[in-house]
Formats: C-alpha cells, sequence, structure tokens
C-alpha cells in the first residue's frame, strides 16, 4: 500500500508539472499580447503555475520516501504527455498522431513499469543508509561517476565542448547523485515524523548538503543545454539520460532488483524502453513556439509618417532591409 501511495503520489505530481508549465507559458503568450509591457512576475497566472510546480516537487520528494526509486524516476513521463494533451487546451495546439501514438507506447510502458518494479521495504534508517554508502559495489560507482564527470567537464571547460550530449551526460551523473540523497532525507524524515528519530545522524547532513550541491549544479548544466538547443531535442534526451542513471543509482545503491526473478526485470526494463520510446515520438518533429514580434510598424519610429510595414531579413542585422529585387 505505502509502494502504491507512492506511485499515485509521482504520477499526480509530475501532472501537476506539466499543468504548471502550460500555466506559465499561456501567462507569457497574454503578456506578450498586451500593448502594455509588464514583467512576467507580475502576472497572477504566473505565480499561480509556480505555486502548482512547487507542490508538484514537494510531492515528488515524498513519492521517493514511500516508493523504490527505479519506480519513481520513469514516471517522470507523465509530465511530457500531460504536457503534450494539455497544451491542446491552455495553447490552442493541434492534436497530432504522433501525440496519441507517443502517449499510447508511454501509457503501456508505465503499466510495465508498475505491475513489474521491485517490491522492496521503502522505510529506510540513517544506519542503512550509512551502510549503503560505505558499500563496495556504491564505491566503484562513484569512483567511476567522478572520473567520468571530470573527463567530461574538462572538454566542457577547456575544450569549450558544449554538445547536448556531453551536457546532458553531466546533468544525469549530477541526477543520479540527487535522487539517491532525495530518496535517503525523504525516507529518514518520514521516519522521524513516525517517531523514530533519524535527525540526530550526521549522514542526515551529509545527504541535504549533497542532495542541494548536486541539484544545483544540475540545473546549471541543463539551463545551459536549453539555452544553446531546442527544448524539443533536450526534453526527451534529458528524460532517457536521467533516468537511466535513477535506475542505475536505485539498483547500486539501494539494491532494489537484488531478489527480483529475471523475467520481472526484463518486462521491468522493456517498459522503461516503452516510455522512453513514447517520449521521443512526442517531442520528435514539435513545433518551437518564439515570442517575436514579425514586423515593425513605421508609424511607431520617431520621425516616420509611414503606416507600411517592413519585414526584417532573416539573413541580415540590420531591421528594414529589403531585397535586391
Amino acid at each position: 500500500q505505502t509502494q502504491l501511495l507512492g506511485v499515485l503520489l509521482a504520477a499526480a505530481s509530475n501532472f501537476l508539472i506539466s499543468v504548471s508549465l502550460n500555466i506559465q507559458k499561456c501567462a507569457h503568450l497574454r503578456l506578450a499580447c498586451q500593448a502594455e509591457q509588464k514583467p512576467y512576475y507580475r502576472s497572477r497566472l504566473w505565480w499561480c503555475g509556480i505555486t502548482l510546480l512547487g507542490l508538484a516537487e514537494v510531492g515528488n520528494f515524498t513519492a521517493y520516501g514511500l516508493a523504490p526509486v527505479t519506480l519513481v524516476a520513469p514516471l517522470g513521463c507523465v509530465s511530457v504527455i500531460g504536457s503534450a494533451f494539455i497544451s491542446v487546451f491552455f495553447l490552442k495546439k493541434t492534436m497530432r498522431t504522433a501525440d496519441i501514438l507517443g502517449g499510447t507506447l508511454t501509457i503501456t510502458g508505465m503499466y510495465l513499469l508498475v505491475t513489474f518494479a521491485p517490491n522492496v521495504p521503502q522505510e529506510l534508517t540513517a544506519r542503512q543508509v550509512q551502510n549503503y554508502l560505505m558499500s563496495w559495489p556504491f564505491l566503484v560507482y562513484s569512483i567511476l561517476e567522478i572520473i567520468i564527470f571530470c573527463i567530461l567537464l574538462y572538454f566542457y571547460k577547456r575544450k569549450a565542448v558544449k554538445h547536448i550530449v556531453v551536457l546532458l551526460t553531466m546533468v544525469a551523473l549530477l541526477a543520479s547523485l540527487t535522487v539517491i540523497a532525495v530518496k535517503a532525507v525523504s525516507s529518514m524524515i518520514a521516519l522521524s515524523v513516525k517517531g523514530k528519530m533519524q535527525l540526530t545522524y550526521s549522514v542526515f547532513y551529509i545527504m541535504v548538503g549533497l542532495m542541494a550541491t548536486s541539484c544545483a549544479f544540475q540545473i546549471k548544466f541543463l539551463n545551459q543545454a536549453m539555452h544553446l538547443y531546442e527544448a524539443t531535442a533536450v526534453v526527451p534526451i534529458n528524460f532517457v539520460f536521467f533516468t537511466t542513471s535513477a535506475i542505475i543509482s536505485g539498483v547500486i545503491f539501494y539494491q532494489e532488483f537484488q531478489s527480483a526473478a529475471l523475467l520481472s526485470v526484463f518486462m521491468f526494463l522493456f517498459g522503461c524502453l516503452l516510455s522512453f520510446l513514447g517520449v521521443i515520438i512526442i517531442a520528435r518533429n514539435k513545433k518551437e513556439e518564439h515570442l517575436q514580434i514579425r514586423f515593425i510598424n513605421c508609424g511607431h519610429i520617431p520621425g516616420q509618417k509611414l503606416t507600411s510595414k517592413i519585414q526584417p531579413d532573416s539573413l541580415s542585422s540590420c531591421y528594414g532591409t529589403l531585397n535586391k529585387e
């Protein structure tokens, strides 16, 4: 029952994230259409979206304490398919065949994930977390992760390599630490609320520090990727990389598939594959929306009485240029 509650909470939280993002997008579009431009943070609609996003993240945080990491992380696909369908109502977009196909594959994958997910005890004490931190599989995994991250960071800083795969691989490596820390902190807080105090252990504060640090750097590199590349490329790749790293960290650190049957492992991985494929199909060939003014009204230029419009030349840095023809 606890695991089912965590699944439902994770699904609801990710759906709430998609609602929040669409509300924020709707607020930006409304502000762009107004004659008097004002900052987005003065919009009530935008603050409504931010509030929903905060509630969704709290729900996700709680879900990690109730269900396995390998189950909660893949449920992030709910926000992707939710956003695709909600945008039809919020932003008046057209429903595409790819959205229906991708949504069907993703929902099928989610069903397999929930059905064949590992059923392990979710109450984690501070001493158990300490034991996991000192286990040799996690130590080997940590060393490999640090080496890979340092190599990628060298190419990113010294060689100025900012390929989308490099950026999102660094995000995924940091995300694996974030997921480990979030589950540990959430579980220890839940036990403390029930009366089994865990907040007096130093490992709790170590995990809080790890969670905050890895999350901050993760956001830094993710923002860099969003700045350099289209969201339609970043979202599916980031989902696949993040989910894969979270599953690996759950398997190695929390040993969630230790007693699982081979068939269950295969069907779980097949469910992940279907979810990945569904998200990629939804994001593929999806057009980006740019809030740009296409024309300059000459009547708004000081000293000009013209009422016609001049189209900017996309191949030039100057506005108002005319073709040679």
